[in-house]
């Protein structure tokens, strides 16, 4: 497929030399696992494409490989200092009150120390109260159930991740 037919972001990923590629595709998920799926099934012909083997990477990995994912990310309430992506990401929790924080910190470190990783979201277009809640109520799920929810939440921060990627004037 020629780059005239592919979108341009997307022509460009897929043009990427392998090691841009490489740490391109790991700013969006963590996973080697992941990583290494997604480089070898270049070249994309269109955006559907690489998120149909995006979700496909994803149900593959292991507990291993979505704790290493899981790994890449902060805290919902506390976005990596000078990383654009987890701040825009979190902006529900931006303008959240000092106890709604202070009650996410809790939340968070419960959830932690129940499941052994950080409560993990798609946060993109929530407020602070609907992460809040949802820590709530998924803190009583078994660790098997939350591995799913986990994978799932992942898929969809991916495909966000993997569509500004495809947008991008410049990969």
């Amino acid at each position: 497929m020629t780059s005239s037919t592919t979108p341009g972001g997307l022509a460009r990923f897929n043009a990427l030399e392998e090691h841009a590629a490489h740490a391109a595709l790991h700013e969006a998920c963590a996973s080697t696992a992941w990583v290494r799926t997604l480089l070898a099934r270049r070249p994309y012909a269109t955006p559907d494409d690489l998120f149909a083997a995006s979700d496909a990477a994803m149900a593959e990995l292991t507990a291993e490989d979505l704790a290493e994912a899981m790994a890449g990310h902060p805290p919902i309430g506390r976005p990596k200092p000078g990383d654009p992506t987890s701040s825009r990401e979190q902006r529900g929790m931006a303008g959240a009150s000092a106890e709604l924080k202070e009650e996410m910190l809790e939340l968070n470190l419960a959830y932690q120390e129940r499941f052994g990783h950080v409560f993990l979201i798609c946060a993109t277009g929530r407020t602070g109260e609907q992460m809040r809640d949802a820590v709530k109520e998924r803190i009583g799920n078994s660790p098997e159930q939350e591995r799913e929810i986990v994978r799932s939440e992942l898929g969809k921060i991916n495909r966000i991740r993997l569509t500004r990627l495809v947008e991008e004037e410049n990969v």
